[in-house]
């Protein structure tokens, strides 16, 4: 299905952007992986066979760079998905402005940049897909995470401006809103709540974590790699402007 397309992937050092990493190579998609963490980048990308930049994606330039780095090697690119980000938790009156800075710049502007820089090779080939893995968040809002709820509530828009745009010329863009899925990120989460709120980890994917869900269970990475790779698909085609939710039943509430 992916055989030869050519795919930038953030975020693709671990977690939800390895998973999609990993399931488009095996599929026969040319893999461009990115993130900041070099050595694991490096590791991963050898191991499933894909190619791999070191990129910090607050920065203009190395959004730039990536795309650049990729249209050099492959003369074209076919599926961008965006997944890099990250979670800082505080009241609004304590919450750092420059970690605002980082994180709109990181989940926001960074999608943005990199749509933009995609755009015209998508355009001349009449083909594109573009991908936003977004969250549950940007559905809903929660306490005490008002960058990540902002920046994913800005990348709703982003999804449906571009999917305008994009329809006349085979250009779709989507967005996947998932619940809490089993990465690093969230065991971090899970790890310190359980310290803060003197609970067991089990109770804090149970009781906070999936309270509002009627599946009380962790989402695993593969999934929201497979549904990407549906949304890639012949079948998914005429689903665009979309935010995809695979969230457990949580905004059925």
């Amino acid at each position: 299905m992916l055989k030869d397309k050519v795919c930038i992937v953030t975020g693709a050092a671990s977690g939800i952007g390895l998973a999609i990493a990993e399931s488009f190579a095996k599929d026969g998609a040319r893999v461009v992986m990115a993130d900041i963490n070099e050595e694991k980048l490096k590791q991963e990308s050898e191991r499933i066979g894909g190619s791999f930049l070191k990129t910090d994606l607050s920065k203009r330039e190395d959004c730039k760079a990536l795309v650049d780095f990729t249209l050099k090697k492959y003369s074209k690119v076919d599926i961008l998905v965006n997944v890099a980000g990250i979670q800082t938790v505080a009241p609004i009156e304590d919450f750092p402005e420059d970690k605002w800075d980082f994180m709109i710049s990181l989940m926001l502007t960074a999608p943005f940049l990199l749509t933009k820089y995609v755009w015209n090779s998508m355009k001349e080939q009449g083909w594109g897909r573009i991908i936003n893995l977004n969250s549950i968040h940007g559905l809903v809002a929660s306490e005490y995470k008002v960058a990540y709820v902002s920046a994913k509530h800005g990348l709703s828009g982003l999804t449906k401006t571009a999917a305008l745009e994009g329809g006349p010329y085979g250009i779709t863009v989507n967005s996947i809103c998932p619940a809490y899925v089993k990465t690093p990120l969230v065991d971090n989460q899970v790890d310190a709540q359980a310290k803060s709120h003197s609970i067991s980890k089990e109770e804090v994917v149970e009781k906070i974590m999936l309270q509002k869900a009627a599946v009380k269970k962790l989402i695993d990475p593969s999934t929201i790699a497979e549904v990407a790779k549906f949304l890639c698909s012949d079948a998914g085609a005429h689903i665009t402007g979309s935010t995809l939710t695979i969230d457990g039943g949580w905004t059925a509430n």
